[in-house]
């Protein structure tokens, strides 16, 4: 096992990465930008270095960097998390060069996955259903006709290359295909370095749907079940849970043998997820990506199987077999997952920044939260705008659905604007609630992100602002010394007197 691990991300997910090491008792080392240095993952390492700078791309980007700390303060081995470096084939490749074990797959994997071509040509040598799609398109090489015969409207545009929405366009006539091409292209050249673009075929009702899979380097290969996903702002997933309510046991077990399938293709090994989208209408299921890295909902699949998937993806890079086997894997209960983001969904879901004047998470049984931030700290506009990620765990849906709700309502926060009163909303729809929902679940409801009602506030809430008043009057150096954007937030342009 590895005596010291250098953890190359920010966040919540560094945190969890660090807990988990410090729990297998290795020592750990971790990085920090200017705008971090105050985070909890910098106080909870064992070493924290700083990186120089306050952007991601003279930071948590910067390959070189991360490299030569890892190497001077002796670590054996990095751990990327997700985002920044952790699907970056050259960081991977320049780790092993260093003498660095990457707590991932290999560099021609991630590479392979990373191009969505490729990925989905794997997908078919192993038999796994995708869906119908066009060659590459590249500006003046084809007539969009041509290209978008066999596949039909509506259509999706995609990049060949990232993720999260970017050079993503819906195209509902041919009329308006060459401009979302063109469109597409320019936005995934400026965010992946790589304009290439294809068609696939739309599916208007889909769920989304992904599989946990776990391989070791003797060719060990296993499922952790299913997480649904559907829940989704701007491409980008804001609830998850497991068990998905869609899946029956023949979908899902057809499922799982496709996900197993396509990670032995790819030569798969440690962590990974293999996504599919669900066509609801039909239950057909198609590949749709996979990724090379731990997911942000992770944590759901911890809960209901009461496993680690950090310490796993460790113990594989440090080249142990895995312990488990198929008929291991037994699922208890349901979870669900929040992420609860710095933004307004009242306004399209705009990232928000500010102090965080108040920030009192829920505790008790059942709940659990994988947080990067604390009270206090200053949430800037440089990195992504997710503060934590809430879950719970309950015997069945309704009573997870019920406790999350529970947390929700005891969960305030002052300073910044968040996304609390808007999963709220959602979690407590019919459509939800009874589990008949698609991709499309928040552009069909838009009442879901309307404006509240002046002094439309929980009881919780009210309380911990009232305290935020009474610590304020009391202290008139801290009264001073705020800014007018330090008291907005959530609470923006109410006053003492609006609470009962």
């Amino acid at each position: 096992m590895f005596s010291k691990v250098l953890v190359a991300n920010r966040g919540e997910i560094a945190v969890r990465v660090l807990q988990t090491l410090q729990a297998m008792g290795i020592a750990t080392a971790a990085v920090y930008a200017d705008p971090d240095a105050p985070a909890p993952h910098v106080g909870l390492a064992d070493e924290a270095f700083a990186l120089g700078g306050s952007t991601a791309e003279e930071t948590y980007l910067d390959r070189s960097k991360i490299i030569q700390l890892a190497v001077a303060c002796g670590a054996e081995a990095v751990h990327p998390g997700y985002g920044f470096l952790a699907e970056n084939p050259a960081f991977s490749r320049e780790c092993a060069e260093a003498g660095l074990a990457f707590i991932g797959p290999s560099p021609e994997t991630i590479e392979l996955l990373g191009d969505k071509i490729r990925s989905k040509e794997a997908a078919i040598q192993a038999g796994v259903p995708v869906v119908p799609s066009s060659p590459m398109w590249q500006p003046g090489e084809s007539q969009p006709d041509d290209i978008s015969s066999g596949i039909g409207f509506p259509l999706l545009v995609k990049a060949a290359a990232g993720g999260g929405g970017r050079g993503m366009r819906i195209v509902e006539r041919v009329q308006d295909l060459e401009t979302a091409l063109e469109s597409a292209s320019r936005e995934a050249a400026s965010a992946f370095g790589d304009g290439r673009v294809f068609l696939e075929r739309y599916i208007p009702a889909a769920r989304h749907v992904e599989f946990q899979v776990l391989a070791d380097s003797a060719g060990n290969t296993i499922h952790l079940l299913e997480r649904e996903c559907s829940v989704q702002r701007r491409y980008q997933k804001v609830i998850e849970e497991t068990p998905s309510p869609a899946l029956n046991d023949d979908l899902g077990n057809r499922m799982a043998e496709s996900a197993v399938a396509m990670a032995k293709s790819a030569g798969y090994t440690n962590a990974g997820t293999v996504e599919f989208l669900v066509d609801a209408q039909t239950e057909e299921y198609y590949f749709l990506e996979m990724n090379a890295r731990i997911q942000v909902e992770h944590p759901v699949t911890e809960e209901t199987l009461k496993l680690d998937i950090v310490e796993l993806q460790t113990r594989i890079s440090a080249g142990e077999d895995l312990s488990l086997a198929q008929d291991d894997i037994r699922s208890l209960g349901h979870a669900l997952e929040c992420r609860i983001y710095a933004e307004d969904p009242y306004s399209n879901f705009a990232p928000d920044t500010g102090r965080l004047l108040a920030w009192r998470p829920p505790s008790g049984m059942g709940i659990r939260l994988d947080s990067g931030v604390a009270e206090g700290q200053e949430i800037t506009a440089y990195y992504d705008s997710m503060l934590a990620k809430l879950v719970v765990w309950g015997p069945d849906r309704q009573s997870s659905i019920g406790r999350m709700l529970a947390a929700l309502e005891s969960f305030p926060v002052l300073g910044v604007t968040t996304n609390i009163p808007f999963l709220l909303r959602a979690l407590a729809h019919p459509d939800f609630r009874s589990g008949d929902y698609d991709t499309g679940f928040i552009a069909k409801h838009p009442e879901l992100t309307d404006a509240p009602e002046p002094g439309d506030i929980n009881g919780a809430a009210a309380e911990i602002a009232e305290l935020f008043w009474q610590t304020n009057e009391n202290n008139t150096s801290s009264q001073a010394s705020a800014t007018p954007r330090e008291t907005q937030g959530p609470w923006r342009g109410l006053s003492k007197s609006t609470f009962p």
